[in-house]
């Protein structure tokens, strides 16, 4: 089968398509088919290997060289084999998955347990922007952000993937959401149902006087200080993200801001989607609310399998507007 493989960090062009042996399923896995996979920060921020923090925190970074050979954390596609213990899922079922790696190739095992069927309504294409991304958003707001009904939300960063999901989520849960974007994403945070979205470009919304109950900050663009403003004295800051930076950032901002949340009457939480074990779960729970109309996902570019370092390459400038797909 066909893959794209890092040996050695470094910018896209350091994915290799090769071939290598198709996986043989073991007896709780499953066999997928790819159809499509999406790309994340956390594709390339692995493919970096930064920030350099991480490379000494353990995880999926290795010191100097990758431990994960095959990136992709995204995957829809159809069962092409089972393990002998498997009983929920049968060859030519269409499925998704949240995984720690292995979706950039044509083949890949997924054990039973983290496996879900793909919503009905939705294409490979559209499945595949889900996993990681609207998994986050869901962490963030009902995990960690204990969103209730009528709360004021603000998203910082909701033109992104997360952000698109997580604006849609919000209002889902029965919260009033302002998304914080740019000014060509204005119309689009709109459409997909933030009661009002704010340009970053000619608006601090930590200024502006206004107070939320749960801010979820993807972008982090705004210190912690700053975010305190824009929260009600007992309001909620969830961290999902931040500005990429060869030696600390993202993970530098969070940490500080999580040191200083026991000394506020604000509470800080970080949101760490790819330690999850509920995956299966929270992706039944998505799969609920796409088929019921109430969030679906936003595609900025579709690129085939064969121009998947370009796709990294667009994602990675930080200026998608929703999700960048790969095709197979």
């Amino acid at each position: 089968m066909k893959a794209f493989v890092l040996r050695s960090y470094g910018s896209p062009d350091v994915f290799a398509l090769t071939d290598v042996d198709r996986p043989v399923p073991r007896d709780d896995e499953v066999l997928v088919r790819v159809r499509a996979t999406s790309v994340n920060p956390y594709d390339w921020h692995n493919m970096r290997g930064e920030p350099y923090i991480a490379r000494l925190m353990g995880g999926g970074f290795g010191l100097r060289t990758p431990k994960i050979s095959i990136l992709g954390a995204d995957v829809a596609g159809e069962v092409e084999a089972v393990g002998r213990d498997v009983t929920g899922f049968r060859p030519g079922d269409e499925v998704f998955a949240v995984l720690k790696q292995g979706g950039f190739a044509e083949y890949v095992c997924v054990p039973e347990a983290e496996l879900a069927p793909k919503p009905k309504n939705l294409s490979y294409e559209q499945a595949a922007a889900v996993p990681l991304a609207a998994n986050t958003a869901l962490l963030g707001l009902r995990d960690e952000g204990r969103i209730q009904a009528g709360q004021k939300v603000l998203v910082n960063g909701a033109s992104g993937g997360v952000g698109t999901f997580a604006v849609q989520l919000a209002r889902a849960f029965g919260a009033e959401v302002t998304g914080v974007c740019g000014t060509r994403n204005v119309d689009l945070i709109r459409s997909i149902g933030a009661h009002e979205a704010v340009d970053y470009t000619t608006s601090d919304f930590t200024r502006n006087g206004r107070r939320y109950d749960l801010l979820l900050d993807i972008a982090g663009s705004r210190s912690m200080p700053a975010c305190r403003r824009a929260l009600t004295p007992k309001g909620t800051l969830v961290l999902a993200g931040g500005p990429a930076g060869r030696w600390l950032q993202p993970v530098g901002q969070m940490f500080s801001a999580l040191a200083m949340s026991p000394f506020v009457s604000q509470r800080a939480a970080l949101v760490d989607a790819v330690r999850c074990t509920e995956n299966k779960r929270n992706l039944m729970t998505l799969t609920e609310l796409i088929e019921d109309g109430k969030i679906t996902p936003v595609i900025d570019r579709c690129y085939p399998f064969e121009e998947l370092p370009a796709a990294v390459r667009y994602q990675e400038q930080g200026h998608a507007s929703g999700k960048v797909v790969i095709a197979f």
